[in-house]
């Protein structure tokens, strides 16, 4: 009840304040994409600028950035599509705006749950623009990339304006607040998109439910497609396994070093690099060293051209303890690369046939793993066939191409349905 009337006072309040509105483009070609940070270096920013790499061909397409914390994009932001910020952190406050933004910016965010993975990274004053912005809107496409901005886009988009919740992660890891949230505010939407079959099976069991929800929302779901990638195929003859994802408990990698320890001493001549930063950096590091792993384990830092790197390698392991759609295993299957994963919720059993493209194992068994790596370094016809068949299943299964069509039949069927009534 808190945040709904916080959010209606927000919306009262600005509606005041703000009589005067920008012109906007035309509303069946605009679309806009809302990202927490468009410059970033996450998963979710990659994945979102390849379908819109893809969308910007028929549409107006502008990524929304609700923060700017670097000075320039990580990654390349695909010709014809716009970026605008509402926080930017890379500009000095001035003037009244400025006070605002330093008084509100001490305060907690009251829109977003404290579970949600942004919520240290909001404020008052993101939810001030966050809700403004919203008003603003006059008919188009909102596309909004994770829980935060979806319930915002259901609490505060105009009826006019159609809303596609996409979900990167799955129903399973939402918690407490927010969970309670997303199937509250989630049947506000026009559709919600899940990145797996079985989440969408969650969601489409879960939302019906809900009393709170004034009509049940379309419900897809659509894969991340392959970006394009630089660099040659994966290196059948290194002796490299290599991983890669933001250094946080959810990626698994302390699992990962547990479970290399028992195959540097069994292959000591194989190393394993794992790309990604985080705020479990020094943690690892430390294992690491306690480990006795500092001779066969290296922490590469970002890597801002994954395609080369993985051209590098002829394995990958994904270590994760869950997921939405691992990205990182589609782009190495591309390659060519062996993989041994975890089978965690969700995405790896999606992506996977057990020994047909790779290698699944219990979740969270870092023996398993080990086992499962061991298995691929001394197998070499096994490392090459698998990585062979994982290439045509990544082309296959998630080329561009198709997974475009699969949003254009999206836009096409809420055009149809046409806005329902909040």
């Amino acid at each position: 009840m808190l945040q709904e009337l916080v959010r209606m006072l927000l919306t009262a309040c600005l509606r005041l304040a703000d009589r005067r509105r920008k012109p906007v483009r035309p509303p069946s070609q605009r679309t806009v994409i809302l990202l927490h940070h468009a410059y970033g270096t996450g998963g979710t920013v990659r994945t979102v600028l390849t379908y819109a790499r893809h969308l910007a061909a028929q549409r107006d397409v502008e990524l929304v950035s609700v923060v700017r914390e670097r000075q320039s994009s990580f990654f390349t932001i695909p010709d014809g599509v716009g970026v605008t910020f509402l926080d930017d952190r890379m500009e000095p406050p001035r003037g009244l705006r400025g006070a605002a933004r330093r008084h509100l910016s001490r305060v907690p965010s009251l829109l977003v749950p404290q579970n949600e993975p942004s919520y240290k990274r909001c404020s008052l004053w993101t939810d001030v623009l966050l809700v403004r912005y919203l008003r603003s809107l006059q008919g188009g496409v909102l596309i909004t990339t994770r829980p935060s901005l979806n319930l915002a886009a259901a609490m505060c988009a105009p009826a006019g304006v159609v809303t596609i919740g996409q979900e990167h992660m799955n129903l399973g890891t939402h918690r407490g607040a927010l969970r309670a949230q997303i199937l509250r505010w989630y049947g506000r939407l026009d559709a919600v998109v899940t990145l797996t079959p079985s989440d969408m099976e969650g969601y489409r069991c879960a939302l019906p439910k809900q009393i709170h929800a004034p009509h049940a929302p379309h419900l897809d779901f659509i894969p991340n497609a392959l970006p394009a990638l630089k660099g040659g195929p994966a290196d059948q003859r290194a002796k490299t396994v290599m991983a890669a994802g933001r250094l946080v408990k959810q990626k698994g990698f302390d699992l990962l070093l547990a479970a290399w320890q028992e195959v540097a001493a069994a292959h000591p001549d194989w190393t394993l690099r794992i790309y990604g930063t985080g705020r479990l950096q020094t943690r690892l590091e430390t294992q690491i060293r306690e480990l006795g792993l500092a001779t066969t384990v290296s922490l590469m830092g970002a890597a801002g051209d994954i395609g080369t790197e993985m051209s590098k390698a002829s394995i990958l392991a994904l270590s994760s303890r869950y997921e939405g759609l691992p990205m990182i295993l589609i782009e190495g299957m591309s390659k060519g690369l062996a993989v041994a994963a975890f089978d965690c919720p969700t995405g790896p059993r999606e992506i996977i046939t057990d020994g047909a493209d790779g290698l699944l194992v219990e979740p969270e068994n870092a023996a398993a793993l080990a086992g499962a790596i061991g298995r691929l370094i001394e197998d070499d016809d096994l490392r090459r066939r698998l990585g062979a068949q994982a290439v045509l299943t990544a082309a296959a299964r998630y080329d561009l191409t198709g997974i475009g069509a699969r949003w254009d039949a999206l836009f096409d069927e809420l055009a149809t349905a046409g806005r329902r009534t909040p």
